[in-house]
């Protein structure tokens, strides 16, 4: 008669993430390496993004763009979305509500982590809109939050989409996202 293998993993929390030198994020208790570092070509996108959302925002005197911040949604789980929006005050080391906006620039390391993990994360917590961006491909896949699931709202390559981000309105335009084409 056999006996079943079982491995125990590690099971982390912020005391334990609050140590760590690097980046990483930390999901249901399981430490995820942000390394190697993104690529040019992601970090470009998301400085765009951060460059155009701060633009955008410009005029709302209570949402403003955060570049990776830890959002510690529990004692086991802190993630770093790569742009955001939040539309409370903030305080302290890390953000304990749900942001409004979030981007999360795919790569080739966390893509699935984007595609999956986060997007059951994010959806649970709240956030009312969820941004896919495909750096490669030049296109954006928008979820909204309805009724608690997100819903895609649509693809995106250089178009200019309106979110609605209760205290303000915006109008995001995707075309000044991408890298130049060579």
């Amino acid at each position: 008669m056999g006996h079943a293998l079982r491995i125990e993993h590690p099971h982390y929390t912020y005391e334990d993430y609050k140590l760590w030198e690097g980046h990483w994020e930390l999901i249901d208790g399981t430490a995820y390496a942000m390394s190697p570092a993104p690529s040019i070509n992601h970090q470009l996108v998301s400085n765009k993004i951060a460059w155009a959302l701060e633009n955008t925002l410009r005029d709302c005197k209570t949402c403003r763009a955060l570049l990776p911040v830890d959002w510690r949604i529990d004692d086991d789980t802190v993630v770093q979305p790569d742009n955001l929006v939040v539309c409370h005050p903030v305080e302290g080391a890390y953000l304990t509500r749900a942001p409004v906006l979030i981007f999360e620039v795919l790569s080739k390391t966390t893509a699935l982590k984007d595609q999956n993990t986060k997007f059951s994360i994010y959806e649970r917590e709240g956030v009312k809109y969820y941004v896919i961006v495909n750096a490669e491909d030049r296109c954006a896949k928008i979820y909204a939050l309805h009724e608690g699931r997100y819903i895609k709202l649509c693809d995106v390559g250089n178009e200019s989409i309106d979110f609605d981000l209760g205290k303000c309105s915006i109008a995001f335009n995707f075309s000044l996202i991408w890298p130049n084409a060579d």
